[in-house]
């Protein structure tokens, strides 16, 4: 059995022994003054035990303890002479019906109690009523009571379950929420992170595999010293800002009272330094700027960032292309970019990849659009971000090299 039903069970329970105590006092002190033989005496106890010990199951069985007891004080009332307190169990027991939300049944019970009472008092010879008519007025108030306290305990209890199950609901409501945005971040780290080292991670590669190649044609010792060094000196550099910009984003996972990184985020104010380390490995990128450029919030200037990164990325890593151009078109409501490279484009029956999958999601994340495509003689990113409401119409911003210039 559930503990709560055993703490219920042992609560109806002392109730009833406490109502049996009452009576059984206050019976015993009335037969000492009113002494009646012992075969109505025995019946009296046996009618007292029978109405308390009913009310051990009110809350199980309401209005079958109810009518047991109604029943015990009809026979136990006109039978004995000492009136005890046995009234005080039905009292009890109709009050639980109605709290128990059987309000009809209690209504009812109520109801055919001040009627017996009413006709057996009208029955009686003049001069002879045990209950006269201001008594039979208050008892109809007091059933009345009985019944109205017990039907407004319900209700409070209902209440009480709701405004519970509300404030459970809130809570689990809130912990889907929190797991929820615990799952975004995660997700838009791991983005991070993904285009970060993609990006450098590419480059060190083609960098470091373009310097071997050279090596590998035994130049003289000067040429391949100067090889050497520029390839270590670009994967130095490429490694260097691979670092700051993993520092800032892993940032959101520093302890509480560690300061935060000092290192720029990343933004288009960094393009420049983006292009030339894609051009430190072979391509030659062409940048084009239309428009008047205006500040973008910082989220969106990252995902701008991260659209070019990833291209320029995917670009470096599978494109076999030797050149690139960026182009970076402000529209009066959006910044529309497009990264377009001459190389052999991507196979038709292959489905898209992470980084293309990530570059959408950036761009659906703030109300854009972005497609892959190829093209004839290369492929194409089309990306577009809308401004926020709130964002400024005209502003300086850095310009990327104009169009033509090598990075």
């Amino acid at each position: 059995m559930p503990i709560g039903l055993r703490s219920r069970d042992l609560r109806d329970a002392l109730v009833a022994l406490a109502v049996f105590l009452v009576t059984a006092v206050w019976t015993l002190v009335v037969a000492h003054y009113e002494p009646e033989p012992a075969g109505r005496t025995a019946l009296g106890w046996a009618l007292i035990v029978t109405g308390c010990g009913a009310l051990a199951l009110r809350r199980r069985r309401p209005v079958a303890v109810a009518v047991v007891t109604l029943l015990a004080c009809a026979v136990y009332y006109p039978l004995s002479a000492q009136d005890g307190p046995l009234l005080i169990a039905f009292a009890v027991a109709l009050y639980t019906t109605a709290a128990e939300g059987r309000f009809a049944a209690a209504v009812a019970l109520a109801a055919v109690t001040l009627l017996a009472v009413g006709l057996g008092e009208i029955r009686q010879r003049p001069g002879h009523r045990q209950i006269d008519d201001t008594s039979l007025a208050m008892m109809a108030g007091w059933l009345i009571s009985l019944v109205a306290v017990g039907r407004a305990q319900r209700n409070r209890v209902a209440y009480l379950r709701e405004v519970e199950q509300r404030a459970l609901a809130a809570e689990r409501e809130q912990e889907a929420r929190a797991r929820q945005s615990a799952t975004e971040e995660r997700l838009r780290i791991a983005r991070e992170v993904h285009d970060i080292l993609g990006h450098s991670i590419s480059l060190i590669n083609v960098q470091s595999g373009a310097a071997l190649h050279r090596l590998g044609k035994k130049p003289a010792a000067a040429q391949g010293l100067a090889t050497a060094e520029e390839a270590l000196r670009a994967v130095r550099d490429t490694s260097k800002e691979a670092l700051r910009e993993l520092r800032a984003t892993l940032g959101v996972l520093r302890r509480a009272g560690e300061a935060a990184p000092t290192a720029p985020a990343s933004g288009l104010a960094l393009l420049p330094e983006l292009v030339e380390r894609a051009a430190s490995a072979g391509l030659e990128v062409r940048t084009r700027v239309g428009g008047t450029p205006v500040p973008l919030p910082p989220p969106l200037d990252l995902a701008a960032y991260r659209i070019v990164q990833e291209s320029l990325t995917n670009v470096t890593r599978h494109a076999d292309a030797r050149s690139v151009l960026v182009a970076l078109d402000w529209d009066a409501d959006a910044l529309r970019l497009r990264v377009e490279d001459d190389g052999g484009g991507a196979p038709g029956d292959r489905p898209p990849g992470s980084g293309i999958r990530g570059m959408a999601e950036r761009a659906r994340a703030f109300g854009g659009e972005l497609t892959a495509r190829n093209i004839p003689g290369g492929f194409r990113v089309d990306a577009r971000l809308p401004f926020p409401p709130s964002a400024p119409t005209s502003a300086p911003a850095p310009e990327p090299a104009p169009e033509g210039d090598p990075a």
